[in-house]
């Protein structure tokens, strides 16, 4: 079997040469080739020795995932569906704006955390994503979108991990992915412009701020332990406490001088006041009381979905939210709903997934929130 030369970051593919009797200066054109070109075939790679592109042909390959659909946004968003084999396929969105174009990627087929605003949650899990399943994703957007567009410059400026799955899950894979996004060689993205999203996997936020300090992103959700055990289950791994201090811990190496809380406004559950102001008094700091988180919040209109059992915020409880948060010195957005209309916003990628973690039974536990009075 060959090797799909997807699955490498620039050292990867450096050791994978030298296997060849190839030197390093030639894994960086074959990078270069692969990653700012988008070529496939080694035929077209007219500064590699004939003898080395012969070994390719017998000991490598360049390949995309198969694309079961696109579909395209009144707004321009593109979503894609991908096969990654087994009956399970993943998506990912590309989302056009005046000053940046954004790829939001999956990290898994499905996700195990099961979040109860999350319709991805609700397909269960079936396997994490390898790199080069995670690379293809970037590699087939990028390049399809310069053809489409016509165009020979970037047209991918950021990258959020924020499609099917918790990506901290799949670290091993993540990493690599993330290098090759970053590298001069490859795309050449700016570690601000690249941003992880999790929902609190503790002892791998500490990881990748050694490892690969990108922009970070935390799926907050409610301003409580109680509350967020419900809708984020991790928190009953990883309480806010816990959280926080990593967050803190994380800024040490951060791109950025602060981290963005996302935060989903449901009807009724975590939207009111009290909540806010509860939300306040975790990341704030307190005279003698800790540190505080130096954060953005950006709140996410509820996408709904049947499954779900939840509704979304009125724009009315969303502005004035948003109002007291911003009161409070806190720098708060609200994000805009873009693609919805081919069920590609915020929480709605679902894509196709054989789970293996009981998800029904799962989520049928958590349908049922209890509303306890938040102190204010």
């Amino acid at each position: 079997m060959t090797a799909n030369l997807l699955e490498f970051d620039l050292e990867g593919l450096a050791v994978f040469c030298d296997g060849l009797g190839e030197k390093r200066f030639r894994a960086t054109q074959l990078f270069r080739w692969i990653h700012q070109r988008g070529a496939s075939d080694f035929d077209q790679m007219s500064d590699l020795a004939k003898s080395l592109r012969q070994k390719l042909k017998s000991h490598a390959h360049v390949s995309a995932l198969p694309v079961i659909s696109q579909h395209i946004s009144a707004d321009g968003t593109i979503k894609w569906l991908f096969d990654v084999g087994d009956g399970n396929a993943i998506e990912s969105v590309f989302i056009p704006e005046d000053d940046r174009g954004t790829l939001c990627v999956s990290s898994q087929a499905g996700c195990a955390v099961g979040c109860r605003f999350c319709s991805t949650g609700h397909q269960g899990f079936s396997r994490n994503l390898t790199t080069g399943e995670i690379l293809a994703q970037l590699w087939f957007a990028e390049h399809f979108l310069r053809k489409h567009l016509n165009t020979d410059e970037r047209v991918i400026s950021n990258v959020v991990m924020m499609g099917m799955g918790e990506p901290l899950q799949n670290y091993s894979a993540l990493v690599p992915a993330l290098r090759t996004m970053l590298d001069d060689h490859g795309y050449g993205l700016s570690r601000r412009r690249v941003t992880v999203s999790t929902s609190g996997v503790v002892p791998m936020m500490d990881r990748l701020g050694e490892d690969c300090p990108v922009a970070l992103a935390v799926s907050l959700h409610a301003p409580t332990d109680a509350l967020r055990d419900n809708l984020v289950p991790l928190n009953r791994k990883y309480p806010l406490h816990e959280l926080m201090d990593a967050c803190r811990r994380y800024l040490a190496h951060a791109p950025r001088d602060f981290i963005t809380f996302e935060y989903c406004m449901l009807d009724g559950v975590n939207d009111q006041p009290e909540h806010a102001q509860a939300l306040i008094d975790l990341v704030k700091p307190k005279r003698g009381l800790g540190e505080g988180v130096p954060c953005k919040f950006n709140l996410i209109p509820f996408n709904p979905f049947p499954a779900s059992g939840l509704t979304r915020s009125s724009a009315a409880t969303v502005k004035a939210f948003a109002a007291q948060l911003s009161e409070a010195g806190i720098i708060t957005t609200v994000r805009k709903t873009r693609g919805d209309d081919i069920d590609a916003a915020c929480g709605q990628l679902a894509g196709d997934v054989k789970d293996r973690t009981k998800v029904d039974a799962r989520m049928a536990k958590q349908r049922v929130i209890p509303l306890t009075q938040v102190s204010s």
